[in-house]
């Protein structure tokens, strides 16, 4: 069963404990220990991997008091360009760095470290009243091109698709492009539909696909919620639909899997270090199959 993420919201009030009665955005969310000593980290970027880092964060803080980690979210574009700037401590990031940003590290005299911290599915989501429940890859990527236009082109009613993406500093974004739109093919230059509407949060994405019977979008797992109807997804029109799930994604059998990142400047060391080796321990996994994402074997 997909679970739901927690709500940041909860996150945030239960760490900062009620600095204020107002809710902040994904980007101002910030956790603080109560502890006046000790390392402070700071933790930016991909809003897929936003909400895990903060349930590490909370977790490891109240295993080490003396530690405060700052949390926010922006994309992992962000989370990138942030490293390179070196403003931030660990970026995180639901893609690869790029061979520019590489290149631009290089010249700041950055040297990033890769660390894969948990494997995501991204789900292809539509309204519950939609009644079409099964795509195939090509289709999928027909549909955010602009050559199929109306469900009833796929087994659907007479209504016109409205597509929903992530804005393009997220590495979903990113990464669906390259890989559904573009079908993995680095020669291919298809892109999205200009009609396409970016958002700039995934929680954007889940709110307008539950209003909207017309539309299509496309979320992290741990961002799937029971009242959303998730697309089975086949490579071809030949192999078996599946939905996405924990166990596709270790099966190897979902198509649309990925994994998820932290980026250090350089070999990490002293706090940092020994907060990444919890992250990627047995308990920092456990917090990974809570949120619904897929924990890395290691």
């Amino acid at each position: 069963m997909i679970r739901k993420i927690l709500p940041l919201i909860i996150i945030a009030v239960f760490i900062v404990g009620g600095c204020s009665n107002q809710s902040p955005s994904v980007s101002d969310q910030t956790i603080k220990a109560t502890a006046s000593s000790g390392a402070y980290i700071t933790n930016t970027g991909s809003d897929t991997i936003v909400n895990l880092a903060l349930a590490w964060a909370e977790k490891y803080q109240s295993l080490h008091p003396n530690i405060s980690i700052s949390v926010s979210g922006g994309g992992s574009g962000v989370g990138i360009a942030s490293l390179i700037n070196r403003t931030v401590d660990i970026a995180n990031a639901s893609r690869q760095i790029k061979t520019e940003e590489l290149d631009q590290a290089k010249k700041n005299g950055v040297d990033p470290k890769e660390f894969v911290v948990a494997r995501d599915a991204i789900a292809v989501i539509v309204n519950p009243e939609n009644p079409v429940s099964q795509l195939t890859m090509q289709q999928v990527s027909d549909i955010y091109s602009g050559k199929i236009n109306n469900w009833s082109e796929i087994g659907g009613e007479n209504r016109p698709i409205v597509r929903l993406s992530r804005e393009t500093n997220s590495g979903t974004h990113v990464y669906f492009l390259e890989n559904v739109l573009r079908m993995g093919k680095k020669d291919d230059k298809t892109f999205f539909a200009q009609d396409t509407l970016l958002l700039p949060s995934s929680q954007g994405i889940v709110s307008e696909v539950l209003d909207n019977p017309n539309a299509i979008g496309y979320d992290g797992l741990g961002y799937i919620t029971p009242d959303l109807k998730v697309i089975a997804i086949a490579k071809t029109n030949q192999e078996p639909y599946i939905l996405p799930s924990i166990e596709s994604v270790n099966a190897g059998s979902y198509p649309i899997a990925r994994d998820l990142y932290m980026y250090t400047a350089g070999d990490p060391k002293g706090a940092i270090k020994e907060y990444l080796d919890w992250i990627m321990s047995p308990d920092g996994a456990e917090i990974v199959s809570e949120l619904g994402f897929v924990p890395i074997s290691r």
